[in-house]
């Protein structure tokens, strides 16, 4: 990945309105949700700043103040938007830790170096990520779990992942 893209990581996104103030409902990608705040000003995908200021949890999220949105219409309307932070803004993680951002777009090699596919997004369903592959010769895309015995290699400088897929999988 290369150019602006790189340069921001996705770390939330607003759910829609909270109230008839203006207020939104935030989805934190954090591991630590309330860490979201800690990295303002926040970017939209159109590169618009905002400043996030949390006011409470809720269920699913926080209830939070955007700068500029001071009406429940303003915040409809950015319902879906993903909120973004310079990537040297956030933690190094360990050798065996990788932000979603990274993983998505690697190409897809299995032991024997027969390219499957790339990953397209990661998906959590309560236990392990699953990295979500999609390829020329499948008909749909794969779910793959994403644990070391499964997924003993994530190279970033070459763009790539190994993967050892249980039988039948692909």
């Amino acid at each position: 990945m290369s150019g602006p893209e790189a340069a921001r990581v996705v770390v939330g996104s607003i759910a829609g309105a909270f109230g008839v103030r203006g207020e939104v409902r935030i989805k934190s990608y954090c591991a630590e949700p309330s860490d979201i705040a800690d990295y303002n000003p926040l970017t939209l995908e159109d590169g618009r700043a905002l400043t996030l200021t949390l006011i409470r949890p809720i269920k699913g999220g926080f209830a939070g103040r955007l700068s500029g949105v001071a009406e429940k219409e303003d915040a409809d309307a950015l319902k879906g938007a993903e909120l973004y932070t310079d990537r040297d803004r956030l933690p190094s993680l360990p050798d065996d830790e990788f932000y979603h951002a990274d993983l998505i777009g690697l190409t897809v090699l299995d032991t024997g170096g027969a390219e499957l596919g790339q990953v397209r997004a990661i998906q959590n369903h309560g236990a392990d990520d699953l990295l979500e592959v999609q390829g020329p010769g499948l008909k749909a895309t794969v779910l793959v779990p994403f644990t070391r015995a499964i997924v003993p290699t994530v190279d970033l400088d070459q763009r790539r992942i190994i993967i050892d897929p249980p039988e039948g999988l692909f």
